[in-house]
């Protein structure tokens, strides 16, 4: 275990790419291959992902995987889809059949696993009706601890009514539900060309829709209308720890704030949302604490990612409420 970091460490932001849902999505894929000049790609539609091995690493290898787990210390992983991997624009029979195919697949690696993993489900974002569905069978029939969002699910902002059935299923089958943006390629954020540079759609474009998703959950009154829905935005919520006294006053003074918005304030809300910490720097996360709390943070990683914070768990009582937080969140027994 690595030095400093907590006994039990859960660690919720980890997403897995399976061999088995390869093509579960017809012509979508997604395919994993190699390139004449040795590069390997992933596709999904008509994008392709050049440059990234999954193949044998934590991503795809779960002994690799759990060998890793153990180097970072982290004692129980929380498995959840690739972003790239969403697939709001299929027919919905697509749809359907890849959240069915990765979902059985990741609750028969899981299964292997109980100890060490956990899974979290795909969802076909493009009909609600069969999103409550195929969550009911993700948590009922195949024990998965919880269910993935887009930030804006098939097109949809998080606070449009049309997903109120599926908030209230999953506050009937009592799961969380974790939000995290898909990048720039099949489903990200508007191409603006300014983001294409400099791989803004990862540094920005993730914040930028992390907080419209805090934006949305707030303002958009989801929070208000499903008050035993648990929400778990990836990233810290993007920026809206540093944007909170702006969002407080727009609060007070717009005229859309609701009369229960304004009655309880901004941090009320604000605070019940859960925010993972995978943040990479410690005033970032000194922010994060002094206006979101410390009740609803869990530790996250993007583990084997670009910016994997494995070994980065805060020691100490903050590190130790972290995983006591994480425990609650998913429910754990």
């Amino acid at each position: 275990m690595s030095e400093g970091t907590p006994p039990g460490t859960v660690d919720v932001h980890a997403h897995a790419v399976l061999a088995s849902s390869e093509g579960a999505a017809g012509a979508a894929g997604p395919e994993l291959g190699t390139s004449p000049d040795g590069r390997p790609f992933y596709r999904v539609g008509d994008y392709v992902l050049h440059g990234v091995r999954y193949a044998g690493s934590p991503f795809m290898d779960v002994d690799v995987r759990l060998a890793a787990m153990d180097d970072a210390g982290i004692a129980r992983q929380l498995l959840s889809p690739n972003p790239l991997t969403y697939f709001g624009d299929l027919p919905v029979a697509d749809g359907v059949a890849f959240a069915r195919s990765w979902n059985d697949g990741l609750a028969e690696l899981v299964g292997r696993h109980p100890d060490r993993l956990l899974a979290c489900a795909q969802l076909p974002v493009q009909d609600v009706a069969q999103c409550v569905a195929e969550a009911r069978r993700a948590v009922r029939d195949l024990g998965m601890a919880g269910v993935y969002l887009d930030t804006d699910p098939a097109g949809r902002t998080l606070d449009d009514p049309a997903l109120d059935p599926l908030y209230a299923a999953l506050v009937d089958l009592d799961v969380p539900l974790f939000v995290h943006p898909s990048p720039l390629g099949p489903d990200g954020p508007a191409a603006d060309a300014r983001l294409r540079r400099f791989d803004l759609d990862l540094l920005l474009g993730f914040a930028y829709d992390e907080t419209l998703a805090v934006a949305a959950l707030v303002f958009g009154g989801v929070l208000e209308r499903h008050p035993g829905l648990d929400v778990c935005v990836s990233h810290g919520g993007g920026t809206a720890a540093f944007l909170s006294g702006r969002f407080a006053a727009a609060v007070e003074k717009r005229p859309w704030a609701s009369q229960a918005l304004r009655d309880a304030g901004f941090e009320h809300w604000y605070r019940r949302i859960w925010f993972d910490t995978h943040v990479h720097d410690e005033l970032s996360l000194e922010l994060l604490v002094a206006h979101a709390g410390v009740d609803r943070l869990v530790f996250g990683t993007n583990f084997a990612g670009w910016d994997s914070g494995a070994h980065d768990a805060p020691a100490g009582d903050l590190g130790a409420t972290l995983t006591a937080n994480a425990a609650r969140l998913l429910r754990l027994r």
